[in-house]
């Protein structure tokens, strides 16, 4: 039996024959070959590209059902990927200048993209490589009419080896046979990673040279609870990986005896366990799961995939449908959150060497207040439908603050001027995911009803470490001291003020950290809603009484 250690993604365990992924990277015709016909080379590629968009657009729908629109939204990156000008004008003048066939002019031009994103700092910008690899190889197989099937297909289970995958090459595996996936690069805020977690696919990753190709068609194991593979197992490892699968299992049948029960503790201190989401698309869970409301809506997702800003009734809609589908329960929407990691060509956002702490979220919103109105207008409308809280993120100053009630104020009175309807009531809040926002959280507390922490934020800037960037991911730690301190800090402020505080990062999942984040009076938890039953069953179990002293002394 042999060991393989690597980074697992989504906990779980899979069965399976070890087999290679293999792909035929640009086809049968990858070399360059001299062409006359130039403008037949060009249909090629046209023809190729129209047929990648539709397979785009139906991945897209089908990611839609499966896992929702903020997973989903990668094909509509990769469409626009596809559409880009830049990136078929340089196609067609390798076409007419070098006189090559389609493959390689798309080849050439995939291979240049690469580099140049692969050049670039942010770790984020580096991972866009793979998303041209992907988007270039669909076209060039439209050309040449290859199947995505791969070759796995039959009866037996199987565990798929590779260097990486693409988004896409996850979403088509055939979920019947593929069990899980392990490989060699990877990262673990990939959008391959997301996808994957999101599809519930136990996969390990990171792996390296570990991966050999002698491991071909051996019985294998993933553990991604441990992050471990086991190549021909023994008997032993078998029955207790076995035993292991059979028991998570029997858990998740169990955490569907938690829906309908209070989230709250043996000493009967409460805390509501709410749902992070992108589009209305994904309240399907929120029911399932049995959250007690939307913690999270993020509004970019609205704006993504499009070519132009959505209008303010288009918005309307949207946040209206929320608001009556939840039937009562809250939802926080989070206002434009774009910049960064998150980037929309139609906004023709500058070029930054540092986006992470640049031209982003409320700072856009501030700069380009027109677009913020119309989302002002749109999200204040469809407060008269359901309960509906505004969110703003990336807040460092009180004249932010300042700043934007007044325009909320002008919104509002335009409103009341042309006889429309909304809570004139609506809850406020901000987001605390800056070091300046945590120091100042007792002031802005007196102009807010409530704080969310984004501690996925508030980790990367505290600790100066790029959460995205795999070669420091060791370094990016959620329990962290400080961290944990800056939750308090918060929490304390709050209080003081009768703020509500709410955390929406990935740690608010973290069961580890429930006993703390009790301890410190947070009252809501937003989270991905396939925790909220596992979270339910935790916050129940603890008496907070008994242990509120130990834990807040250690901070």
């Amino acid at each position: 039996m042999t060991v393989l250690k690597g980074r697992g993604v989504f906990g779980g365990i899979a069965f399976g024959v070890l087999k290679a992924f293999k792909r035929d990277y640009f086809g049968i015709n990858s070399e360059k070959i001299y062409v006359s016909d130039h403008q037949n080379e060009i249909e090629k590629f046209k023809y190729a590209k129209d047929l990648a968009i539709k397979q785009l657009d139906n991945l897209y729908n089908e990611a839609l059902e499966e896992v929702g629109e903020e997973h989903a939204m990668i094909f509509q990156v990769h469409r626009m990927m596809i559409e880009d000008i830049e990136y078929a004008n340089s196609i067609i003048s390798i076409i007419i200048n070098e006189n090559a066939n389609a493959e390689y002019a798309i080849w050439l031009t995939s291979r240049n993209f690469e580099r140049s994103f692969e050049a670039m700092e942010s770790d984020y910008m580096q991972q866009r490589a793979v998303d041209v690899r992907d988007v270039s190889k669909r076209i060039v197989s439209c050309i040449n009419n290859l199947s995505d099937e791969h070759g796995f297909s039959g009866r037996r289970s199987i565990i798929i080896g590779a260097d990486d995958l693409t988004p896409s090459e996850v979403l088509e595996l055939n979920r019947k046979v593929v069990k899980g996936f392990v490989t060699m690069l990877g990262s673990e805020n990939s959008h391959t990673s997301i996808l994957a977690r999101a599809m519930g696919i136990p996969c390990v990753i990171g792996l390296g040279e570990q991966l050999r190709p002698e491991f071909e068609k051996c019985e294998a194991i993933i553990d991604s609870f441990a992050g471990a593979v086991y190549i021909s197992p023994d008997r032993v490892t078998v029955k207790r990986l076995k035993k292991k699968k059979e028991l998570c299992e029997q858990r998740a049948e169990f955490l569907n005896n938690f829906k309908g029960k209070e989230d709250v503790t043996l000493d009967g201190q409460k805390i509501e366990l709410c749902a992070n989401i992108g589009n209305v698309t994904d309240l399907g869970g929120i029911i399932e799961s049995d959250a007690r409301g939307v913690g999270l809506f993020r509004s970019e997702f609205i704006f993504m995939g499009r070519s132009d800003y959505p209008t303010e009734d288009e918005q309307f809609k949207i946040y209206k449908k929320l608001a009556q589908k939840l039937e009562g329960k809250h939802a926080i929407i989070r206002t434009l959150d774009v910049g960064a990691d998150k980037k929309i060509d139609y906004f023709n956002l500058p070029y930054e060497v540092n986006p992470a702490i640049g031209y982003r979220a409320i700072r856009i919103c501030l700069d380009r207040i027109a677009i913020f109105k119309t989302q002002i207008r749109a999200i204040l409308r469809a407060s008269a439908f359901g309960n509906i809280k505004i969110l703003f993120p990336m807040i460092i100053s009180l004249d932010e603050v300042l700043k934007i009630k007044q325009i909320l104020n002008e919104v509002k009175h335009n409103l009341i001027q042309e006889e429309i309807e909304f809570d004139k009531n609506i809850k406020i809040g901000i987001m605390i995911e800056t070091p300046a926002a945590v120091m100042i959280s007792d002031i802005l507390a007196k102009e807010v009803d409530f704080f969310n922490i984004g501690t996925n934020d508030l980790i990367q800037y505290t600790l100066a470490v790029d959460r995205q960037n795999d070669k420091i991911n060791f370094l990016y730690n959620p329990r962290h001291i400080a961290i944990l301190r800056m939750i308090k800090i918060v929490c304390d402020n709050a209080k003081k003020n009768n703020v509500r505080v709410g955390i929406c990062g990935e740690i608010a999942a973290d069961e580890t950290l429930i006993e703390t984040f009790l301890a410190m009076g947070i009252d809501e938890l937003s989270m991905s809603s396939a925790f909220i039953l596992s979270i339910r069953k935790r916050v129940r179990e603890i008496d907070v009484k008994t242990i509120k002293d130990k834990i807040l002394k250690e901070l």
